[in-house]
């Protein structure tokens, strides 16, 4: 899940960056003084929104696909407890023991 969240902030993030460096091709001029005098809030300004943008990935992955887990678990582990769960004989909790 956490990998999911990283992997689509990365891609957003990457996508901003390179929509951005479309749209500000004038300021090419001034690059080298913009990174001397802007380039840690630049990069501070990103690094934020990436990890925003994986907070709010990783919210909605857990909001939307982990929905009702421990219910089924707790559903899936009385089944298995009550014998009705049609096992392999390797995963079976008295051979575990």
């Amino acid at each position: 899940m956490i990998t999911n969240a990283i992997f689509a902030a990365t891609v957003v993030t990457l996508a901003l960056f390179f929509f951005l460096a479309h749209e500000l091709q004038f300021l090419v001029p001034y690059r080298s003084l913009l990174i001397h005098h802007y380039g840690p809030a630049i990069l501070l300004f990103f690094a934020i929104l990436f990890f925003n943008l994986m907070a709010s990935a990783l919210a909605l992955g857990r909001r939307f696909f982990l929905k009702n887990t421990g219910r089924k678990l707790a559903h899936f582990d009385r089944e298995l407890n009550a014998g009705r769960t049609d096992m392999p004989p390797h995963l079976h909790r008295e051979d575990l023991n």
